[in-house]
């Protein structure tokens, strides 16, 4: 329940950084002129690519999530065909004309993630301790929130907000190195133009891993909003106490993480307050159990 937008905005950051070191060296984008920046030009042209960043990074969500995680593809005739038949089952109660597919990854974490490119073209995959460690109804009421994901198009919803965050951070990267460069240039006698060297683009790459980082806040904002309405789906497609026992599970569970296991901690959802709470893109456990209590 915790990866899915972790390993997306990691994908994205590394395809966006690539993406614009290759328009950079190529010189792709006509926004400097004479006298500067051309911000109409230059906000177009961080808008296309924004959002080709973004795409490229959801089209490749089922893959890098595949390989990063170790996912093995299961169906409903080996070891996991009754996951495998909860999952479709879900998926038919939610509407989906396409069934997911489903995997399973070696792992003693307790946590599942839905990711995918189109509610057509879905992976849902659940870890080995989470079948371990949750019972029936549990696992039952996780699969249904990660259906609600698919059947809400929460991918594509995030990629669109993410693409606008490129958008922002290729746009501000550009005008701080610009504004860099011509600050260091100084009174220098060449008439090479402060963008054609090496360090404007190393300023470009670095100002976009920190506006990024920024951007990050926002997206987790988003996301948390959308963790509210896939548990609302969950309750929908599984059943209230089926959702809410999951989440209490999950809980229990990360309360038992001890405090060294920062790693760990790190990929779940921490109780403990802070400035770092905004950065998490799932509200706290407490608060979504307490807004399925109250119907939502």
């Amino acid at each position: 329940m915790f990866k899915r937008i972790f390993l997306f905005m990691l994908t994205n950051v590394l395809v966006m950084v690539s993406v614009s070191l290759i328009l950079s060296i190529l010189g792709v984008g006509n926004y400097l002129t004479a006298s500067g920046i051309n911000y109409q030009s230059l906000m177009v042209f961080c808008l296309v690519w924004g959002f080709v960043g973004s795409g490229i990074s959801l089209l490749m969500s089922k893959f890098m999530a595949k390989r990063m995680m170790g996912v093995e593809i299961v169906d409903d005739r080996g070891q996991y065909g009754d996951l495998v038949r909860r999952v479709h089952a879900l998926a038919r109660s939610a509407g989906l004309t396409k069934m997911p597919e489903v995997g399973v990854y070696q792992s003693p974490e307790v946590n599942a993630f839905a990711t995918g490119p189109s509610k057509n073209n879905s992976l849902v995959a659940v870890s080995t301790g989470l079948l371990q460690q949750m019972n029936s109804d549990e696992v039952e009421g996780v699969l249904a929130h990660e259906i609600a994901h698919v059947a809400n198009g929460d991918m594509v919803t995030m990629a669109l907000v993410q693409g606008v965050i490129n958008a922002f951070v290729m746009f501000f990267a550009r005008v701080a190195a610009f504004a860099l460069s011509q600050a260091m240039s100084g009174d220098r006698d060449d008439d090479r133009p402060v963008t054609s060297g090496w360090a404007y683009h190393l300023t470009v790459m670095a100002c976009e891993i920190f506006f990024s980082f920024l951007g990050m806040f926002i997206v987790a904002y988003f996301s948390r909003i959308r963790e509210y309405r896939a548990d609302k789906g969950g309750a929908q497609f599984a059943g209230k106490q089926k959702m809410i026992a999951a989440l209490k599970r999950l809980q229990q569970k990360i309360d038992m993480v001890d405090d060294s296991q920062d790693q760990i901690k790190a990929m779940k959802i921490s109780s403990k307050k802070g400035f770092m709470n905004f950065l998490s893109t799932h509200p706290k456990l407490e608060d979504r159990i307490a807004a399925l209590e109250r119907g939502m």
